[in-house]
Protein backbone atom coordinates (compact mmCIF):
# COMPACT_ATOMS: atom_id res chain seq x y z
CA UNK A 1 0.00 0.00 0.00
CA UNK A 2 1.21 3.37 -1.30
CA UNK A 3 0.55 6.24 1.20
CA UNK A 4 0.80 9.44 -0.44
CA UNK A 5 0.06 12.95 1.04
CA UNK A 6 -0.36 16.69 -1.07
CA UNK A 7 -0.86 19.79 -0.12
CA UNK A 8 -2.18 23.52 -2.46
CA UNK A 9 0.54 25.97 -0.92
CA UNK A 10 0.69 29.81 -1.75
CA UNK A 11 -2.04 31.73 -3.87
CA UNK A 12 -4.85 29.50 -5.59
CA UNK A 13 -5.02 28.86 -9.41
CA UNK A 14 -6.81 27.61 -12.09
CA UNK A 15 -5.42 24.05 -12.33
CA UNK A 16 -4.57 23.15 -9.02
CA UNK A 17 -7.11 20.24 -8.74
CA UNK A 18 -6.52 19.48 -12.35
CA UNK A 19 -2.97 18.76 -11.29
CA UNK A 20 -4.05 16.72 -7.87
CA UNK A 21 -6.53 14.71 -10.03
CA UNK A 22 -3.68 13.72 -12.75
CA UNK A 23 -1.54 12.28 -9.48
CA UNK A 24 -4.38 10.60 -8.05
CA UNK A 25 -5.58 9.01 -11.46
CA UNK A 26 -1.61 8.20 -12.39
CA UNK A 27 -1.09 6.00 -9.39
CA UNK A 28 -4.34 4.57 -9.19
CA UNK A 29 -3.48 3.66 -12.60
CA UNK A 30 -0.24 2.21 -11.53
CA UNK A 31 -1.14 0.39 -8.33
CA UNK A 32 -4.88 0.45 -8.66
CA UNK A 33 -7.64 2.24 -6.35
CA UNK A 34 -6.95 -0.42 -3.49
CA UNK A 35 -3.32 -0.22 -3.88
CA UNK A 36 -3.10 3.71 -2.54
CA UNK A 37 -4.00 5.70 -0.09
CA UNK A 38 -3.85 9.39 -0.72
CA UNK A 39 -4.21 11.85 2.19
CA UNK A 40 -5.05 15.75 1.74
CA UNK A 41 -3.38 18.35 4.27
CA UNK A 42 -6.11 21.37 4.34
CA UNK A 43 -4.81 24.91 4.11
CA UNK A 44 -1.69 23.89 2.90
CA UNK A 45 1.57 23.60 5.15
CA UNK A 46 -0.90 24.52 8.07
CA UNK A 47 -2.62 21.27 7.48
CA UNK A 48 1.12 19.78 7.81
CA UNK A 49 1.89 21.20 10.84
CA UNK A 50 -1.54 20.62 12.40
CA UNK A 51 -2.38 17.26 11.68
CA UNK A 52 -5.46 18.80 9.64
CA UNK A 53 -6.14 16.46 6.41
CA UNK A 54 -8.98 14.26 5.31
CA UNK A 55 -8.01 10.71 3.80
CA UNK A 56 -9.27 11.37 -0.51
CA UNK A 57 -10.77 8.67 -2.81
CA UNK A 58 -11.66 8.20 -6.71
CA UNK A 59 -14.71 9.79 -5.76
CA UNK A 60 -13.26 13.07 -4.54
CA UNK A 61 -11.11 13.17 -8.14
CA UNK A 62 -14.10 12.62 -10.18
CA UNK A 63 -15.33 15.75 -12.20
CA UNK A 64 -12.01 18.28 -11.49
CA UNK A 65 -10.85 18.91 -14.71
CA UNK A 66 -12.99 21.89 -15.15
CA UNK A 67 -13.38 23.22 -11.38
CA UNK A 68 -10.97 25.95 -10.65
CA UNK A 69 -9.20 26.85 -6.95
CA UNK A 70 -8.54 23.62 -4.70
CA UNK A 71 -10.68 21.33 -2.89
CA UNK A 72 -8.38 21.48 -0.22
CA UNK A 73 -7.40 24.98 0.45
CA UNK A 74 -4.55 26.68 0.37
CA UNK A 75 -2.82 29.17 2.63
CA UNK A 76 0.73 31.69 2.72
CA UNK A 77 3.29 30.05 5.09
CA UNK A 78 5.97 32.03 4.58
CA UNK A 79 9.53 30.01 4.46
CA UNK A 80 11.49 32.93 6.03
CA UNK A 81 9.19 32.51 8.82
CA UNK A 82 9.20 28.63 8.74
CA UNK A 83 12.21 27.89 11.42
CA UNK A 84 10.47 30.32 13.68
CA UNK A 85 8.20 28.86 16.50
CA UNK A 86 4.40 29.59 16.31
CA UNK A 87 2.53 31.74 18.55
CA UNK A 88 2.35 28.65 20.65
CA UNK A 89 5.79 27.69 20.58
CA UNK A 90 5.16 25.10 18.09
CA UNK A 91 8.21 23.71 16.00
CA UNK A 92 6.65 24.00 12.49
CA UNK A 93 9.50 21.71 10.47
CA UNK A 94 9.27 19.18 13.53
CA UNK A 95 5.65 19.39 13.28
CA UNK A 96 5.29 18.67 9.57
CA UNK A 97 8.09 15.63 9.63
CA UNK A 98 5.93 14.80 12.90
CA UNK A 99 2.97 14.30 10.77
CA UNK A 100 4.60 12.79 7.62
CA UNK A 101 6.02 9.98 9.63
CA UNK A 102 3.07 9.09 11.87
CA UNK A 103 0.62 8.70 8.65
CA UNK A 104 3.40 6.60 7.57
CA UNK A 105 3.40 8.26 4.38
CA UNK A 106 5.62 7.23 1.56
CA UNK A 107 5.93 10.88 -0.49
CA UNK A 108 4.32 14.29 0.30
CA UNK A 109 3.69 15.94 -2.94
CA UNK A 110 3.51 19.93 -2.96
CA UNK A 111 1.68 21.98 -5.39
CA UNK A 112 3.10 25.23 -5.19
CA UNK A 113 5.24 28.53 -6.52
CA UNK A 114 8.47 30.04 -4.99
CA UNK A 115 8.01 29.77 -1.34
CA UNK A 116 6.21 26.37 -1.36
CA UNK A 117 8.71 24.80 -3.13
CA UNK A 118 11.63 26.76 -0.59
CA UNK A 119 9.85 24.68 2.06
CA UNK A 120 9.61 21.37 0.09
CA UNK A 121 13.19 21.24 -0.22
CA UNK A 122 13.90 21.87 3.61
CA UNK A 123 11.30 19.34 3.90
CA UNK A 124 12.96 16.93 1.59
CA UNK A 125 17.05 18.34 2.79
CA UNK A 126 15.60 17.12 6.56
CA UNK A 127 14.99 13.64 4.95
CA UNK A 128 11.17 13.32 3.40
CA UNK A 129 10.58 11.87 0.25
CA UNK A 130 9.03 15.41 -1.44
CA UNK A 131 8.00 15.91 -5.02
CA UNK A 132 7.00 19.45 -6.45
CA UNK A 133 4.33 20.61 -9.06
CA UNK A 134 4.98 23.80 -10.32
CA UNK A 135 1.99 26.01 -9.53
CA UNK A 136 1.77 29.81 -10.17
CA UNK A 137 0.10 32.85 -12.19
CA UNK A 138 3.28 34.51 -12.52
CA UNK A 139 5.39 32.12 -14.05
CA UNK A 140 8.46 32.64 -11.98
CA UNK A 141 9.74 29.84 -11.06
CA UNK A 142 13.21 28.30 -11.54
CA UNK A 143 13.61 25.13 -13.51
CA UNK A 144 10.49 24.94 -16.16
CA UNK A 145 9.54 26.85 -18.84
CA UNK A 146 6.06 27.27 -17.42
CA UNK A 147 3.88 27.10 -14.87
CA UNK A 148 0.19 25.78 -14.48
CA UNK A 149 -2.21 28.51 -14.30
CA UNK A 150 0.24 30.53 -16.40
CA UNK A 151 -1.58 30.47 -19.41
CA UNK A 152 -5.16 31.03 -17.62
CA UNK A 153 -4.40 33.92 -16.32
CA UNK A 154 -3.20 34.97 -19.39
CA UNK A 155 -6.23 34.41 -21.04
CA UNK A 156 -8.52 36.16 -18.04
CA UNK A 157 -6.04 39.20 -18.17
CA UNK A 158 -6.54 39.42 -21.87
CA UNK A 159 -9.96 39.52 -21.58
CA UNK A 160 -10.42 42.54 -19.59
CA UNK A 161 -8.11 44.39 -21.86
CA UNK A 162 -10.15 43.31 -24.76
CA UNK A 163 -13.35 44.38 -22.92
CA UNK A 164 -11.35 47.69 -22.05
CA UNK A 165 -10.46 48.48 -25.72
CA UNK A 166 -14.08 48.98 -26.93
CA UNK A 167 -14.97 51.54 -24.09
CA UNK A 168 -11.40 52.94 -24.54
CA UNK A 169 -11.94 53.79 -28.13
CA UNK A 170 -15.62 54.59 -27.64
CA UNK A 171 -15.05 57.47 -25.05
CA UNK A 172 -11.57 58.47 -26.34
CA UNK A 173 -9.94 57.71 -23.01
CA UNK A 174 -6.56 56.48 -21.66
CA UNK A 175 -7.35 53.14 -19.51
CA UNK A 176 -4.49 51.50 -17.67
CA UNK A 177 -5.55 47.59 -16.71
CA UNK A 178 -3.32 46.45 -13.66
CA UNK A 179 -2.10 42.90 -13.81
CA UNK A 180 -1.00 40.63 -10.75
CA UNK A 181 2.85 39.75 -10.32
CA UNK A 182 5.46 42.08 -8.01
CA UNK A 183 8.17 40.96 -9.46
CA UNK A 184 8.50 39.04 -12.47
CA UNK A 185 6.56 40.75 -15.84
CA UNK A 186 5.47 37.34 -17.70
CA UNK A 187 1.46 37.78 -17.08
CA UNK A 188 1.40 41.39 -17.91
CA UNK A 189 3.79 40.99 -21.02
CA UNK A 190 2.17 38.39 -22.02
CA UNK A 191 -1.75 39.37 -21.70
CA UNK A 192 -0.15 43.09 -22.56
CA UNK A 193 0.50 41.80 -26.23
CA UNK A 194 -2.44 39.33 -26.58
CA UNK A 195 -4.32 41.86 -25.98
CA UNK A 196 -2.82 44.37 -27.78
CA UNK A 197 -1.52 47.47 -25.39
CA UNK A 198 -0.07 50.29 -26.38
CA UNK A 199 2.26 50.56 -23.50
CA UNK A 200 3.35 47.41 -21.19
CA UNK A 201 5.11 48.39 -17.69
CA UNK A 202 6.80 45.52 -16.32
CA UNK A 203 9.22 45.29 -12.98
CA UNK A 204 12.23 43.99 -14.92
CA UNK A 205 12.08 47.70 -17.10
CA UNK A 206 11.65 50.79 -14.93
CA UNK A 207 9.24 53.23 -16.42
CA UNK A 208 9.91 57.00 -17.11
CA UNK A 209 7.08 58.93 -17.16
CA UNK A 210 8.20 61.16 -19.74
CA UNK A 211 8.63 58.58 -22.08
CA UNK A 212 4.77 57.32 -21.17
CA UNK A 213 3.11 61.05 -21.96
CA UNK A 214 5.81 60.45 -25.22
CA UNK A 215 4.02 57.57 -26.46
CA UNK A 216 0.89 58.88 -25.43
CA UNK A 217 1.02 61.98 -27.36
CA UNK A 218 2.40 60.20 -30.32
CA UNK A 219 -1.06 58.22 -30.46
CA UNK A 220 -3.36 61.48 -30.71
CA UNK A 221 -1.06 62.98 -33.38
CA UNK A 222 -1.69 60.14 -35.24
CA UNK A 223 -5.47 60.25 -35.15
CA UNK A 224 -5.78 57.32 -31.94
CA UNK A 225 -7.57 59.24 -29.48
CA UNK A 226 -7.27 56.45 -26.69
CA UNK A 227 -4.25 54.56 -24.97
CA UNK A 228 -4.38 51.28 -23.05
CA UNK A 229 -1.39 50.79 -20.77
CA UNK A 230 -0.76 46.90 -19.37
CA UNK A 231 1.03 47.56 -15.79
CA UNK A 232 2.37 45.26 -13.91
CA UNK A 233 1.49 45.90 -10.43
CA UNK A 234 5.31 45.29 -9.17
CA UNK A 235 5.75 47.92 -11.86
CA UNK A 236 8.89 50.92 -10.72
CA UNK A 237 9.60 54.06 -11.72
CA UNK A 238 13.42 54.67 -13.06
CA UNK A 239 13.78 56.99 -9.99
CA UNK A 240 12.57 54.34 -7.42
CA UNK A 241 14.93 51.61 -9.18
CA UNK A 242 17.63 54.05 -8.86
CA UNK A 243 17.20 54.30 -5.02
CA UNK A 244 18.87 51.82 -2.69
CA UNK A 245 16.54 49.92 -0.78
CA UNK A 246 15.78 51.57 1.85
CA UNK A 247 14.94 54.98 0.62
CA UNK A 248 13.01 53.05 -1.90
CA UNK A 249 10.78 51.40 0.68
CA UNK A 250 9.97 54.91 2.31
CA UNK A 251 9.22 56.15 -1.00
CA UNK A 252 6.84 53.62 -1.46
CA UNK A 253 5.01 54.13 2.24
CA UNK A 254 4.60 57.46 0.93
CA UNK A 255 3.28 56.84 -1.98
CA UNK A 256 0.53 54.03 -0.40
CA UNK A 257 -0.81 56.69 1.58
CA UNK A 258 -2.00 58.77 -1.84
CA UNK A 259 -2.60 56.19 -4.37
CA UNK A 260 -4.05 52.63 -4.39
CA UNK A 261 -1.58 51.32 -6.05
CA UNK A 262 1.12 52.25 -9.00
CA UNK A 263 -1.70 52.18 -11.63
CA UNK A 264 -3.44 55.18 -9.92
CA UNK A 265 0.00 57.29 -9.54
CA UNK A 266 0.54 56.74 -12.99
CA UNK A 267 -2.78 57.76 -14.13
CA UNK A 268 -2.63 60.90 -11.72
CA UNK A 269 0.79 61.87 -13.61
CA UNK A 270 -0.56 61.65 -16.92
CA UNK A 271 -3.93 63.40 -16.21
CA UNK A 272 -1.66 66.14 -15.18
CA UNK A 273 0.82 66.26 -17.83
CA UNK A 274 -1.68 65.87 -20.63
CA UNK A 275 -5.16 67.00 -19.13
CA UNK A 276 -6.69 63.33 -21.25
CA UNK A 277 -9.01 61.34 -18.92
CA UNK A 278 -7.49 58.66 -17.71
CA UNK A 279 -9.11 55.80 -16.03
CA UNK A 280 -7.86 52.96 -13.63
CA UNK A 281 -9.40 48.86 -14.37
CA UNK A 282 -7.87 46.33 -11.43
CA UNK A 283 -9.10 42.88 -12.38
CA UNK A 284 -7.06 42.02 -9.60
CA UNK A 285 -8.19 38.06 -7.97
CA UNK A 286 -10.22 37.42 -11.20
CA UNK A 287 -6.78 36.20 -12.83
CA UNK A 288 -6.44 33.73 -10.55
CA UNK A 289 -10.38 32.46 -10.50
CA UNK A 290 -12.46 30.55 -13.11
CA UNK A 291 -12.23 27.49 -15.10
CA UNK A 292 -8.58 26.44 -16.45
CA UNK A 293 -8.11 26.54 -20.03
CA UNK A 294 -7.28 23.76 -22.65
CA UNK A 295 -3.69 24.45 -22.37
CA UNK A 296 -3.67 24.25 -18.48
CA UNK A 297 -5.93 21.13 -18.38
CA UNK A 298 -3.38 19.14 -20.57
CA UNK A 299 -0.32 20.66 -18.26
CA UNK A 300 -1.37 19.74 -15.50
CA UNK A 301 -2.32 16.40 -16.06
CA UNK A 302 1.23 15.79 -17.81
CA UNK A 303 2.79 16.79 -15.00
CA UNK A 304 0.57 15.65 -12.16
CA UNK A 305 1.03 11.84 -14.27
CA UNK A 306 4.30 12.58 -13.86
CA UNK A 307 4.44 13.25 -10.38
CA UNK A 308 2.69 9.62 -10.10
CA UNK A 309 5.17 8.19 -12.30
CA UNK A 310 8.39 9.48 -10.39
CA UNK A 311 6.75 7.76 -7.02
CA UNK A 312 6.60 4.59 -8.72
CA UNK A 313 10.19 4.91 -9.27
CA UNK A 314 11.35 6.20 -5.83
CA UNK A 315 12.70 9.08 -7.26
CA UNK A 316 12.11 12.02 -4.70
CA UNK A 317 13.66 15.26 -3.77
CA UNK A 318 12.70 16.76 -7.69
CA UNK A 319 10.18 19.64 -9.09
CA UNK A 320 8.68 18.02 -12.26
CA UNK A 321 8.89 20.47 -14.64
CA UNK A 322 8.52 21.07 -18.44
CA UNK A 323 11.47 21.92 -20.62
CA UNK A 324 11.30 22.33 -24.19
CA UNK A 325 7.60 20.91 -24.65
CA UNK A 326 9.10 17.75 -22.74
CA UNK A 327 8.25 16.81 -18.84
CA UNK A 328 11.37 16.43 -16.83
CA UNK A 329 12.35 16.35 -12.95
CA UNK A 330 15.10 19.18 -11.91
CA UNK A 331 16.42 18.45 -7.84
CA UNK A 332 14.52 21.06 -5.89
CA UNK A 333 17.81 22.11 -3.99
CA UNK A 334 18.80 23.24 -7.69
CA UNK A 335 15.75 25.79 -8.18
CA UNK A 336 14.63 26.73 -4.49
CA UNK A 337 15.15 30.22 -4.07
CA UNK A 338 15.53 31.23 -7.69
CA UNK A 339 13.34 33.79 -9.44
CA UNK A 340 13.07 33.75 -13.29
CA UNK A 341 12.54 36.90 -14.63
CA UNK A 342 11.46 38.51 -17.90
CA UNK A 343 15.39 39.29 -19.38
CA UNK A 344 14.66 43.04 -20.26
CA UNK A 345 17.06 42.63 -23.34
CA UNK A 346 15.07 38.88 -24.43
CA UNK A 347 13.28 38.23 -28.10
CA UNK A 348 10.24 38.60 -26.84
CA UNK A 349 10.90 42.34 -25.94
CA UNK A 350 12.50 42.98 -29.05
CA UNK A 351 10.04 41.58 -30.78
CA UNK A 352 7.25 43.71 -28.81
CA UNK A 353 9.14 46.97 -29.77
CA UNK A 354 8.70 45.79 -33.16
CA UNK A 355 5.05 45.56 -32.60
CA UNK A 356 5.41 49.57 -31.73
CA UNK A 357 5.03 48.24 -27.98
CA UNK A 358 6.55 50.96 -25.72
CA UNK A 359 7.85 49.66 -22.27
CA UNK A 360 8.04 53.10 -20.99
CA UNK A 361 11.87 53.50 -21.00
CA UNK A 362 12.24 55.57 -24.10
Amino acid sequence: MKRIGMLTSGGDCQALNVTMRGVAKGLYTLYGPEGVEIIGFIDGYKGLMYEDYRRLTPRDFAGLLTVGGTILGSSRTPFKLIREPDENGLDKVEAMKYTYRRLRLDCLVVLGGNGSQKTANLLSQEGLNVIGLPKTIDNDLWGTDTTFGFQSAIACATNVIDCIHTTASSHNRIFLVEVMGHKAGWLTLNAGMAGGADIILIPEIPYNIDAIVKKVEERSRRGHGFTILAVAEGAISRELAEMDKKDRKKALEKRMKNYPSVSYEIAAQITERTGKDVRVTVPGHMQRGGVPNAYDRVLSSRLGTQAALEISKGNYGNLIAIQNHKIVTVPLAEIAGKLKTVDPKGDIIEEARLLGISFGDE
